[in-house]
């Protein structure tokens, strides 16, 4: 069945459930928009503090359970010498970029912020497929720059609105392995943050203007520029601790379970031979080797928190470990599972 049918059928038969999530991620994100714009025009901001707690709380116990839950449904039906290849690769992946980061940070944190675009960029053109729409994405280039605009929102635009703190994370997360900017980023921060901008603001232009040129003024053209705007106002208008701390709960995540409701609607009912203890047993597994990952990372690093004191240090140091979890999340999970990877859309 290709893509374009299962897009007709979705509007047929989207029932409660999906259109739930995604008007959920969408009021969410748009309320949170709202009101943080109002709070600057009576010249508040929230404290710091704050802000930390609300992305620590967002981060580990609202998106955490996510990726493995996305794991654990790509995997339980597709036997157990898959499984143990693509836990190998996994695994291989995560000790590499862990040791990337101890031995050149700044490379290391380049690529981490490299797939934070990537998994919300991909991640996004997968749910369009799924339930919002992507019949104006032609090609697959049209596709790549679609994923760079959708995921760029979540580390290009808050660097330009929030310069100054995306920069003192950022140092941060370099000082917990005795890393330290170097070139332009450290002598020209502000300049920086202007090229990338420039680029993205470039890249969005042609991204919708793409859209329209190839589909016209079509359903799945305007969602796409509603959505793709209103990622833009969330990161401009909220800070960028709370921004990225809500974002993936409250959008990636939602959306993602949102596509898969779809997904097994669209391959149901076969039996995947696992009872509900050892299900239950393999997250449970799951769930302590992630701890053990965590542990393992706070051994080999030099400087765990930072030098930060205990919230700024455990946001650096929490971030690096979901960056280093996160790139095998997409290469692995996606990417090298050319049949059924973590975002499939039948």
């Amino acid at each position: 069945m290709s893509t374009s049918t299962v897009r007709v059928a979705h509007d047929r038969l989207l029932s409660e459930p999906e259109m739930v999530a995604i008007d959920v991620s969408r009021g969410v994100l748009a309320a949170l928009t709202v009101g943080f714009a109002a709070l600057y025009a009576t010249g508040t901001e929230p404290a710091l503090r704050t802000q930390m707690l609300i992305y620590l709380v967002g981060m580990i116990a609202l998106n955490l359970p996510h990726g493995g839950y996305e794991h654990f449904t790509n995997l339980r039906r597709r036997g157990v010498p898959f499984g143990t290849r693509y836990v190998a690769m996994y695994v291989s992946f995560v000790l590499a970029f862990i040791a990337l980061f101890v031995v050149a940070p700044l490379p290391a944190l380049v690529i981490a912020f490299g797939t934070a675009v990537a998994k919300g960029g991909h991640g996004d053109v997968r749910v369009m497929d799924a339930l919002v729409g992507s019949d104006h994405l032609v090609s697959r280039p049209q596709r790549a720059l679609a994923a760079f605009v959708r995921g760029g929102a979540v580390m290009i635009v808050p660097l330009v609105a929030w310069t100054d703190t995306f920069y003192a994370f950022t140092g941060y997360m370099l000082t917990v392995f005795e890393g330290q900017l170097i070139g332009p980023a450290a002598t020209a921060p502000d300049t920086v943050a202007t090229v990338l901008g420039a680029v993205y603001g470039v890249a969005l232009v042609a991204h919708l203007g793409w859209g329209v040129a190839a589909a016209g003024v079509c359903a799945s053209w305007i969602r796409d520029v509603l959505e793709t705007l209103l990622l833009v106002a969330f990161f401009v208008f909220v800070p960028i601790v709370i921004a990225i701390g809500l974002y993936f709960p409250l959008w990636y995540s939602l959306r993602q379970s949102a596509r898969s409701i779809v997904v097994e609607r669209q391959t149901p009912a076969r039996n995947d031979g696992l009872s509900v203890v050892v299900a239950w047993g393999v997250l449970v597994i799951g769930a302590l080797a992630t701890a053990l990952v965590a542990a393992g990372l706070w051994t080999v690093a030099p400087n765990p928190l930072a030098s930060a004191g205990l919230l700024p240090g455990l946001v650096a140091f929490y971030t690096i470990f979901v960056c280093v979890i996160a790139l095998p999340h997409v290469v692995v999970g996606e990417w090298l599972d050319v049949d059924r990877g973590i975002w499939y859309v039948p």
